[in-house]
């Protein structure tokens, strides 16, 4: 995957399953002075993340990434082990516990 196609990932990423427009997407995912140059710029990006099938379109030209269920789980994990000890040791539950998504996950296929 190269940087045009992370980019226009992760700003897709930002919108949650909702489905944005390429001129949107050209306009913000590369920046105001790339999309000044060339205002067509996202569109073979746009269909080379179609065919491999990490975004999807409408009928209207909008896009979104595609919803993956089924991800593996990977588990919880601390953020450090001096960080867990500390903790364990306060004698307090930490049941609630953020679960970040890795980049690495993200972008599997």
């Amino acid at each position: 995957m190269d940087a045009d196609e992370k980019d226009i990932c992760i700003y897709l990423k930002s919108w949650a399953g909702e489905f944005v427009s390429a001129r949107e997407i050209s306009r913000r995912a590369g920046g105001k002075y790339r999309y000044r140059q060339n205002p067509d710029w996202a569109a073979p990006v746009l269909a080379r993340l179609v065919d491999k099938k990490i975004i999807e379109s409408d009928s209207t030209g909008h896009y979104r990434l595609v919803h993956r269920d089924g991800k593996k789980d990977t588990g919880k994990k601390w953020v450090s082990p001096h960080v867990k000890k500390i903790l364990e040791k306060s004698g307090k539950g930490y049941e609630k516990i953020i679960e970040m998504e890795t980049p690495e996950d993200f972008f599997e296929e």
